[in-house]
């Protein structure tokens, strides 16, 4: 059986992927001052959470018209892993409300043909790419609600979901209304969760919010019967080992051995890479070294294909993408 990296990039963030020596040079035109989390980051240094939100949002505020949003998903299909073979997919995250309404770097009309001129690119490669809007946890519902109003009224056919992220402070609970909201728009559900707060917001983001998806959900680990309830509802789980590296720094060892043992549906994706350097190839060395065997690389490489919304868009040859996994 071969071991070969899957092709799948199951979580990564349009803001948080221009390329760092990019960033740097513009910064230096600029004569801005690097923020030193970005830097220490960029050293693949390990920061606090709430040490990476100004690092994020130094690097994504030079995304900046329709060319940025383009060249960010050429990078995007640059950090797959090489070679033709098997299903190609980017399940790419973005946050049009703090790009066009919060730091106002483009218009919205300049994001999305950027990026619909980068899908179309990718897909002439062979790479399918599913877009999730991407809500701020702790701003609240009232911005949850903002910015579905953005998004929803000309929504392109790529955007296919529905997520929140940042810190985890606003109760899973309160922010139901906002997720119905969104899938009785035809989205579907996933919410970072288990990262920043406890592995109890996993099952809070399932049970009360009726998410279908978790991002990092890493500190589920340490509650049995959420990682029951993932394996048993078969809930994807997207895991980004260099990010929880990176942010998590009382985490200990990562528990992905564990959580694939347990039966839950994880696969790997690259987070932020333009703010913390890493690709899908070398995600993949550093499941490697978490001393996964065989069952455990074979199940990764199965999930990404399986679960990954990009992949349950079109058709390659007639046959479902989610369906043309190879072994």
């Amino acid at each position: 059986m071969s071991l070969l990296p899957p092709r799948v990039d199951r979580h990564t963030h349009l803001e948080g992927s221009l390329d760092p020596a990019w960033v740097k040079a513009q910064a230096q035109r600029e004569g801005l001052g690097l923020p030193p989390s970005l830097e220490a980051l960029w050293r693949d240094e390990i920061v606090p959470f709430e040490a990476f939100i100004p690092a994020f949002f130094f690097s994504c505020g030079f995304l900046r018209g329709a060319e940025a949003a383009r060249e960010i998903l050429r990078a995007a299909v640059r950090r797959l892993a090489p070679g033709a073979e098997g299903p190609r997919g980017i399940d790419l995250w973005v946050s049009p409300h703090h790009l066009c309404r919060g730091a106002q770097l483009l218009t919205l009309d300049e994001l999305w043909r950027g990026m619909d001129e980068g899908i179309a690119e990718a897909r002439a490669q062979g790479v399918q790419v599913a877009v999730v809007i991407d809500a701020v946890n702790h701003f609240g519902i009232a911005h949850g609600h903002e910015v579905l109003d953005l998004v929803l009224p000309e929504r392109p056919d790529w955007v296919v979901g529905f997520s929140t992220g940042g810190l985890e402070g606003v109760p899973f609970r309160d922010w139901a209304p906002v997720f119905d909201r969104a899938r009785k728009a035809g989205l579907r559900l996933a919410a970072h969760a288990g990262e920043n707060g406890p592995g109890t917001n996993v099952r809070d983001a399932i049970l009360e919010a009726g998410v279908s998806r978790i991002v990092h959900g890493v500190r589920a680990a340490a509650h049995p019967d959420i990682l029951d309830l993932l394996a048993e509802r078969r809930i994807p789980v997207d895991v980004c080992l260099t990010s929880n590296r990176c942010l998590i720094p009382d985490l200990g060892p990562h528990p992905l051995k564990a959580m694939l043992r347990a039966g839950v549906r994880c696969a790997l994706g690259t987070d932020d890479p333009g703010v913390m350097p890493c690709d899908l190839p070398g995600e993949w060395r550093k499941a490697q070294a978490l001393g996964l065997e065989a069952q455990d690389l074979e199940a990764l490489r199965r999930h990404a294909v399986e679960d990954a919304w990009s992949l349950q868009t079109g058709l390659i040859g007639g046959t479902r993408l989610d369906r043309a996994f190879e072994a």
